[in-house]
């Protein structure tokens, strides 16, 4: 029987090996989709698809997870992303018109969603069923020390190599990092204090836990505000991300530097290692969960507001710091949170609504504040960031209105299987 603490092992080296090969490309995918000849609009429109595609497949590959297995999820996604990866490499090399970037990236959002929902329930259900009594936030802050790790480690390395190889050689290496994952995830990640419902119709077992998914998720305030929320932050902040490469190379005057793209997300790295460990910490600070998530969303607001306002290379750099912080300190308490609102027995599907949502935010988010760096510039760009991010405010109000129990901070807030 594994224990709390081999449970939490096997989580913190897939939460790293999955980090490791996605951030090999991070540091440099919007200057690779530039150097395929894509325009600003046109590369954010590619990215728009990818979260098309996680928008489209995040619940039923969350139903995959709750029926067949957290386990099979994953080596899903493991497979699909290599594949996708690789298909990418293939249309940056042959110059692809949009439409087959569009169908690629999208390709490339089933990969991520068959993970999005399935590791965290996988871990919240595997810790409730071996008797961990210490406090999730803690858990999930390890998860971000290391998530932050494995990014550093692999946008300095996926910048270096591109700048010493090519664009397309961090994507190589990415598929070989999947490859690596899909091994150790059948050795170690098995399903625990979960079983997949045996003998019964797929598609009718599916129907059935994506109606009571709605009834414990959508249908209950806190939790269908909180996923409102994510409507805003989501997208935002995946623009603001990728937008900083071409930006802060912009800034600094050379565009073929490619290594500082890479360091720039080691500095958000950087920023989610120290953020985890701040978790904890924030959140002891406040009674309530949701007061933590409204003060962080607010400070991010305004360190992006920062990023367009003073068009400084150091300045920038320093917004990021704090920005990157911010995120990484508010995503232990929200999981928190979001988990201790949601049932076992749904809760991969769940967990893929709220990241659908986020999803869907990209889908409109990215395409307009492209095509606003391509009119105004990205400084602009990021002031309009700023601002959408504010919209996110009032819901997180109207969750805290609830006063669910799971929004008083306690050792461990998480929902016990039903």
């Amino acid at each position: 029987m594994p224990t709390p603490r081999s449970i939490q092992r096997t989580y913190l080296l897939l939460m790293l090996g999955n980090t490791l090969a996605a951030s090999f490309i991070w540091g440099i995918n919007t200057i690779f989709l530039l150097d395929a000849g894509l325009s600003n609009l046109e590369a954010f429109a590619a990215n728009a698809f990818f979260t098309v595609g996680m928008v489209v497949f995040e619940v039923p590959t969350g139903i995959v997870a709750d029926t067949i297995g957290r386990r099979a999820s994953y080596l899903l996604g493991t497979v699909t992303l290599a594949t996708s990866t690789l298909l990418y490499v293939l249309l940056w090399q042959i110059k692809a018109p949009l439409w087959e970037w569009a169908l690629a990236s999208m390709l490339l959002g089933l990969g991520f969603t068959f993970f999005s929902g399935a590791v965290e329930a996988w871990l919240v259900d595997a810790l409730a069923a071996t008797g961990f009594t210490g406090e999730i936030e803690s858990v999930f802050g390890r998860g971000q020390i290391v998530t932050g790790a494995g990014m550093l480690v692999g946008s300095v390395a996926g910048g270096f190599v591109a700048a010493q190889v090519s664009l397309g050689a961090p994507f190589v290496m990415r598929g070989a990092v999947l490859a690596v994952m899909f091994v150790v995830a059948f050795r170690l990640m098995h399903d625990v204090g979960f079983t997949p419902e045996q003998g019964g119709r797929p598609l009718a077992e599916m129907r059935k836990i994506a109606s009571a998914s709605i009834e414990y998720g959508w249908r209950v305030p806190a939790v269908k505000w909180l996923m409102v929320e994510a409507l805003f932050t989501g997208g935002v902040g995946i623009y603001a991300f990728y937008a900083l490469q071409p930006y802060l190379l912009e800034l600094y005057g050379d565009p073929q530097a490619y290594q500082v793209a890479g360091l720039v997300a080691a500095v958000v790295a950087g920023a989610q290692i120290l953020g985890g460990m701040a978790a904890p910490r924030i959140r002891r600070v406040f009674a309530r969960r949701t007061s933590a998530l409204m003060v962080t969303a607010t400070a991010s607001a305004g360190a992006l507001a920062v990023m367009g306002a003073v068009q400084s290379f150091a300045v920038v750099i320093a917004a990021v710091v704090v920005w990157g912080l911010l995120f990484a300190a508010t995503m232990p308490i929200r999981q928190t949170y979001l988990n201790g609102l949601i049932p076992s027995r749904q809760r991969a599907t769940i967990l893929s609504f709220d990241s659908m949502m986020s999803s869907t935010g990209g889908v409109w988010t990215q395409p307009a504040l492209g095509k606003a760096a391509d009119v105004w510039g990205y400084a602009p760009s990021y002031l309009i960031a700023a601002g959408i991010s504010t919209l996110a405010l009032p819901f997180l109000a109207l969750s805290r209105r609830q006063n669910a129990p799971a929004d008083t901070v306690q050792p461990a807030a998480v929902a016990q299987p039903v």
